[in-house]
C-alpha cells in the first residue's frame, strides 16, 4: 500500500492511496468489520520513513449527527467513454 499527499496550493489537498490486490481484500474485510461492529475502527499507518507526509489515516463509522464533507465517486472514465457504458 502506498499513499501520497498533493498540496493543491489553494487550501485543498489530495490524498492518493495505491493498493495491491491483497490490500484491496484486506481493506474490504476491515470495512466489513467496522460495518458489523460500529464501535471499532482501523488505521492505515505510515512506515515513517522520510522527512514527513501522511502519518495515519483512521477509518471509522460516521456518527448520524456528523455532516458529510466527502463523497465517493464512480470509476475513472477512459478517453471518449461515457457514464452510459
Amino acid at each position: 500500500m502506498r499513499a501520497s499527499w498533493e498540496d493543491w496550493n489553494n487550501g485543498w489537498a489530495e490524498i492518493e492511496v495505491s493498493l495491491s490486490a491483497s490490500d484491496v481484500d484486506h481493506l474490504i474485510a476491515l470495512l466489513q468489520m467496522i460495518k458489523a461492529n460500529p464501535d471499532q475502527h482501523f488505521h492505515a499507518t505510515s512506515d515513517f520513513v522520510g522527512t514527513g507526509g501522511i502519518g495515519q489515516i483512521t477509518f471509522q463509522i460516521q456518527q448520524p449527527d456528523e455532516p458529510d464533507n466527502l463523497s465517493l465517486g464512480s470509476r475513472a472514465m477512459g478517453e471518449g467513454e461515457s457514464t452510459d457504458q
